[in-house]
């Protein structure tokens, strides 16, 4: 059951990256803002997977073609998604879309059955879909306010991020190491060619960005560590467990992000908030015991 400890510390470090990045949006652009999230976490994962070896000998991978495109394809989906995100927040009905992109674990769910020979229980499928509409109701979503366009961004952003998680685990189970290796491996490839790819984009279109990056070097620190961390999380959950029961367990990150709202940002839950929470608590019970019943 270690692949519950790992989602629950990827929720809890997602949290706070989320919020240490809703400070630092309010001086930078878009795409600072992602970058920091990588800028530094590269570093941090090869200091991990240095300690892994040191504490725990491994073969060392041997590059594949099969792995450098699972690493690829996950880099560029995660990017794209995020970007969608991006135009979802442009959008006049972006409850709509915000909640139909909290789709991951559905999607996982059905993108791993069709593709990717994933297999879930009858009990699993129903905390998957419990899970679903817990996120639609936190997200405020309103059939009055349903935009057909806005929804299916927020659809493809959900089926892009995944399908970023799905070839992550793919890529592990492709490394042919053991666990966790596999996994810090994995996590170092797809953060430095994330790393590269944002810098090159920021370096040719915004080069000024840097100094932005520079002006907050603290928060930026604080945000790669965090989004390190909780991306070792997210890749060790998933190398050990399906996408779509890690997903669904992973939305206890709502849970942490109304504890750090209300003590930290001074900002009160809702009171719809409490029936979604109990939802996500029900759906996380289910796909945690998915594998028995």
């Amino acid at each position: 059951m270690g692949w519950i400890l790992f989602t629950c510390l990827a929720a809890f470090s997602q949290a706070w990256r989320n919020a240490l990045q809703s400070q630092l949006s309010n001086h930078a652009s878009v795409s600072v803002v992602t970058l920091a999230r990588f800028l530094f976490a590269t570093p941090i994962a090869a200091l991990y997977v240095y300690l892994l070896y040191a504490f725990e000998p491994a073969p060392a991978i041997q590059p594949s073609f099969t792995l450098g495109a699972y690493v690829l394809a996950a880099s560029l989906m995660q990017i794209t998604a995020t970007a969608l995100m991006v135009v979802l927040f442009k959008q006049k009905n972006f409850t709509t879309g915000a909640g139909l992109a909290k789709s991951e674990a559905l999607m996982a769910a059905i993108l791993g059955m069709l593709f990717f020979g994933s297999t879930l229980t009858p009990f699993g499928w129903m905390g998957v879909l419990i899970g679903a509409v817990a996120v639609l109701l936190l997200s405020g979503f309103s059939l009055k306010q349903f935009n057909l366009k806005t929804a299916a961004i927020g659809l493809l952003c959900g089926t892009c991020f995944a399908l970023t998680s799905l070839w992550v685990r793919e890529a592990a189970l492709a490394s042919g190491l053991p666990f966790p290796h596999s996994a810090g491996w994995v996590l170092l490839y797809v953060l430095g060619c994330q790393t590269l790819i944002l810098s090159l984009y920021i370096s040719i279109k915004t080069p000024q960005a840097w100094g932005t990056l520079k002006s907050h070097l603290p928060l930026v620190l604080l945000i790669s560590t965090t989004s390190c961390i909780g991306s070792i999380g997210w890749f060790s959950a998933m190398s050990l467990q399906h996408v779509a029961y890690v997903k669904t367990l992973g939305q206890i990150e709502v849970f942490f992000t109304l504890l750090i709202a209300a003590f930290w940002l001074k900002s009160p839950p809702k009171k719809r908030d409490t029936l979604g929470l109990s939802l996500i608590a029900i759906a996380a019970v289910m796909v945690m015991w998915g594998d028995v019943f």
